[in-house]
């Protein structure tokens, strides 16, 4: 099937079988590898993306049901001049990472939760934070990260 979906503000036109996983379009025919799979059951969050600015699991949809639609992948939230935007900037500052695996599904979570919450609660960033996993932080420096991207905005 041909479909067209704008990835990044770049629009892109392949052809793609009707049972490719859209997280495996994003890392083998856009070759944007930051978009990470883990579980492949939709558990984990480490493939979110931002699907029309929502975030979804990329392991769990079909790159077919993407056509006509827009994607904002981890290789996306940078700023224009390729520095890293505050929520990146946080995450670094404030050690809310360390093997990296689940921290771009993190980043997209959380950026879609920020535009909305601009002061939360560290109840409501942990509520925010809750449908992705990690298995070396503890979360605490997570949640911290968080609290320092919305001082710093």
């Amino acid at each position: 099937m041909k479909i067209a979906v704008t990835v990044n503000g770049v629009r892109h036109e392949r052809d793609v079988e009707p049972r490719l996983l859209l997280s495996d379009f994003i890392r083998q025919d856009l070759t944007l590898t930051g978009t990470h799979v883990g579980c492949e059951h939709g558990v984990c969050g480490a493939c979110t993306i931002l699907f029309d600015d929502q975030p979804a699991r990329a392991c769990i949809m079909l790159a077919v049901q993407a056509d006509g639609h827009e994607i904002q992948t981890i290789e996306g939230l940078a700023l224009q001049d390729g520095s890293l935007n505050p929520l990146q900037t946080a995450f670094r500052e404030s050690h809310a990472l360390q093997c990296g695996f689940c921290t771009p599904g993190f980043l997209m979570t959380l950026t879609a939760f920020l535009r909305d919450h601009k002061a939360p609660t560290e109840p409501e960033i942990r509520e925010a934070l809750s449908a992705n996993l990690c298995r070396c932080t503890g979360y605490q420096h997570i949640v911290e990260a968080v609290a320092r991207a919305c001082k710093d905005a």
